[in-house]
């Protein structure tokens, strides 16, 4: 009885390990489908994601940048960024904000490896010389014969967008009446001293071409007479301010009143950004620089250089960069009366320029007035 016992007590210890065993391994299954399911899931997500970076990654690869190498206001180019992008959705633009000058010498460093695509807004005098030093691409543009021969490079490396008259600018809240200067020639009266805020010279190429102006209007063959006058403007100079930028936050904090500065951008400052500044057109006359533009020589994204070209040239493009950012087309086919009142009322009285003549020295009077003349007097 006793071995029988014994006997029945290990069958139903068997049949308990074995009833263990069998949950356990159950248990062990459901985990392992459990857990293919899971890695299944996981994998089909991961491959759905791939899948849109994939994509994100095929749409950005599909847009081509653009690399404009600009001197123009920043509120033009926030203007014209979004209007080409939708205009043209397979590019992305980049602008890179510099003087004139300063992009001369980047385009003339970069010669053998292009980094920009596309030079907006320059000196005729600029132009010139990177068109000597073949840093530009021919290119003849499709509305080439709606300007004069005076705007544009002869061999299609360059055009003139907008004409720029060089103006007195000043502080409306600091002069007024007969305190407002009516010339040049008035800038060096001794009641302006510690007056007059310049933006630095040698980067920018609205100043290169004033200061150039004034020396030619002296005299372009002895140009000891331009630099005597350069003295005594220096003599009234407060200060030359790092860009235009510093130049006008000095000028708001009432530091100067006056400066030599371009039509368009003291009106981007005083109808757009509500500053109390005001101008003044020279009564002997304003020097009007044609602003131009050109295609980097060797760009990388030739199309897309082509393609902002023809963009920003367009009638109506035009009409609005007038009417909203002041600037005076270069081109001679579009009728007096589509263009804005403003510049219909605009007394615009030119100096007489050699501009063949500042080309060709600008270098060398800049030079010599950064050496010899500024902050020595």
């Amino acid at each position: 009885m006793k071995k029988m016992w014994n006997k029945i007590v290990m069958i139903l210890f068997a049949m308990t390990l074995l009833a263990i065993f069998t949950v356990g391994c159950s248990k062990k299954e459901d985990k392992t489908k459990s857990t293919d399911a899971n890695s299944t899931q996981s994998n089909e997500k991961k491959e759905e994601a791939g899948a849109g970076e994939e994509a994100k990654e095929k749409t950005t690869k599909e847009k081509t940048i653009v690399t404009v190498y600009t001197g123009r206001d920043s509120a033009v180019l926030e203007y014209i960024e979004p209007l080409f992008e939708e205009a043209h959705p397979e590019y992305d633009v980049e602008f890179l904000n510099m003087g004139a000058q300063e992009i001369l010498e980047r385009v003339r460093g970069e010669k053998e490896n292009p980094q920009g695509d596309f030079w907006w807004g320059g000196t005729q005098a600029a132009f010139e010389i990177a068109s000597s030093e073949d840093l530009l691409e021919v290119y003849r543009p499709s509305f080439a014969d709606s300007f004069p021969e005076e705007y544009k490079d002869a061999g299609d490396r360059w055009y003139g967008e907008i004409l720029l008259p060089e103006v007195i600018m000043y502080n409306t809240d600091m002069l007024t009446g007969d305190d407002i200067p009516k010339d040049w020639e008035d800038l060096l009266d001794a009641r302006y001293k510690d007056q007059i805020l310049i933006r630095n010279v040698l980067p920018s190429g609205t100043m290169r071409t004033i200061y150039s102006c004034m020396i030619a209007k002296e005299d372009a063959s002895n140009p000891e007479k331009g630099y005597e006058w350069l003295r005594k403007l220096d003599a009234n100079t407060k200060e030359y301010t790092q860009d235009p930028t510093n130049l006008y936050l000095k000028m708001t904090r009432q530091e100067g009143s006056l400066s030599l500065w371009n039509l368009q951008d003291i009106m981007i400052q005083k109808m757009t950004n509500n500053q109390p500044f005001g101008y003044v057109m020279p009564e002997s006359g304003a020097p009007i620089l044609v602003d131009a533009v050109a295609i980097v020589k060797g760009a990388k994204n030739l199309e897309g250089a082509k393609a902002f070209y023809e963009f920003i040239f367009n009638d109506k493009i035009r009409l609005d960069l007038a009417e909203n950012m002041f600037q005076i087309p270069a081109q001679a086919n579009i009728p007096k009366e589509q263009l804005p009142q403003w510049i219909q009322d605009l007394d615009l009285r030119a100096m007489e320029v050699n501009w063949k003549v500042i080309a060709e020295k600008e270098m060398e009077w800049m030079t010599y007035w950064d050496e010899n003349i500024k902050d020595k007097n």
